[in-house]
């Protein structure tokens, strides 16, 4: 059965707006108070909460709308026929999903999105959008520019995890991955959005294979961690 975000939604009230620092949100770069308001109304903003593990978008189902996560986290899936499950990608706060799906309409959603944790979740339509005027609004420029912005983040994103599966080895993708996470916080010690059995499952890889190459790695002096928690050493 397909999963709408309509369904035990709760439209926004400007009490509701105010909770929330929209300028943390790309989506919303460069929109005044105003703008944002005048936005969230014609783009029917709805709020929905989600428990973890929870169902937020279904493959084989379409969408007009896009979601941005207020609080917690989803991962984007592709769980097929067989039970197999690949995570895609990890959204945090403020991240956004199924907005190409939602832009276009019509096209039938190829993965799952599913509550990492207890989260909260803001609906926009982007219907709207596709139907944008001559003459735009100033938000509506903004926001399809912005959308631009964020389809590009995406593919760097998606790139980034071909690169973490291609090599042959597990070690390779280990390393790969880590070191890609290392270089966008410019830091060797971190945390990582994925317990075990989703880092094996966005690295392609069994869980016990992963465990072990892990403890092999962590023995020659090469990283170290305590659950989601690395430590890179040189």
């Amino acid at each position: 059965m397909a999963v709408c975000p309509d369904s035990d939604h709760h439209l926004l009230t400007e009490v509701h707006i105010a909770m929330f620092d929209y300028s943390k949100i790309i989506f919303f770069k460069g929109l005044n108070d105003t703008e944002i308001n005048e936005c969230l109304t014609e783009l029917q903003a709805r709020e929905k909460k989600y428990e973890k593990g929870e169902v937020v978008l279904l493959a084989g189902t379409q969408t007009s709308r896009m979601g941005i996560v207020l609080s917690g986290s989803v991962t984007i899936e592709n769980n097929d026929t067989w039970g197999n499950c690949t995570i895609l990608s990890h959204v945090g706060k403020y991240g956004f999903f199924a907005e190409t799906y939602a832009f276009l309409g019509d096209e039938v959603m190829l993965v799952d999105v599913r509550a990492n944790e207890d989260c909260r979740i803001l609906f926009l339509n982007l219907a709207p959008l596709r139907k944008m005027p001559a003459s735009p609004k100033a938000w509506e420029y903004k926001l399809t520019r912005n959308l631009l912005t964020i389809s590009s983040h995406k593919n760097l994103t998606l790139a980034g995890r071909s690169f973490h599966i291609s090599p042959h080895t597990i070690r390779g993708r280990i390393l790969s991955y880590l070191n890609t996470i290392s270089l966008r916080l410019h830091a060797k010690e971190f945390d990582i959005p994925f317990n075990r059995q989703q880092l094996a499952d966005y690295l392609n890889v069994e869980r016990t294979a992963l465990s072990k190459e892990l403890g092999k790695m962590k023995q020659e002096g090469l990283i170290d961690f305590h659950k989601n928690h690395f430590i890179l050493k040189d």
